[in-house]
């Protein structure tokens, strides 16, 4: 079981930046495909981007340009940077990890283990 937990979140005004962490119980990071996603209430689960094993990256379209992700295997740490934020980016938000083949990793249902979220909120 992979246990997974977010960090870095809280509260920005419009135009900050937070970067977001996700790290994991020594889980080797270099073999899985990980993925950043965001919820609001009463709406699914938004898929945000993802990085894989060689460290390619994939984006939602909306979100390319202001998020970027990134990881460090050396210490099993995956990252989320959000720049010029806006309230509309007001949200919980996830990463979550796979370690098998993913055919679409933008989305919620291909990743089977997940972090508890840490909320962003933007004024």
């Amino acid at each position: 079981h992979v246990q997974l937990v977010e960090s870095g979140g809280g509260s920005v005004q419009a135009g900050g930046s937070l970067r977001l962490s996700c790290s994991s119980g020594g889980y080797n990071f270099a073999s899985a495909c990980m993925g950043w996603f965001r919820q609001v209430p009463k709406k699914e689960r938004e898929g945000i981007g993802a990085i894989d094993e060689s460290g390619t990256t994939t984006y939602t379209e909306s979100m390319k340009g202001r998020f970027t992700i990134s990881k460090d295997n050396a210490v099993n740490t995956l990252y989320l940077q959000i720049d010029s934020l806006k309230p509309e980016d007001t949200a919980r938000y996830y990463c979550a990890f796979q370690v098998n083949f993913i055919a679409d990793p933008l989305s919620a249902k291909e990743y089977p283990f997940w972090g508890q979220g840490t909320q962003v909120t933007v004024s």
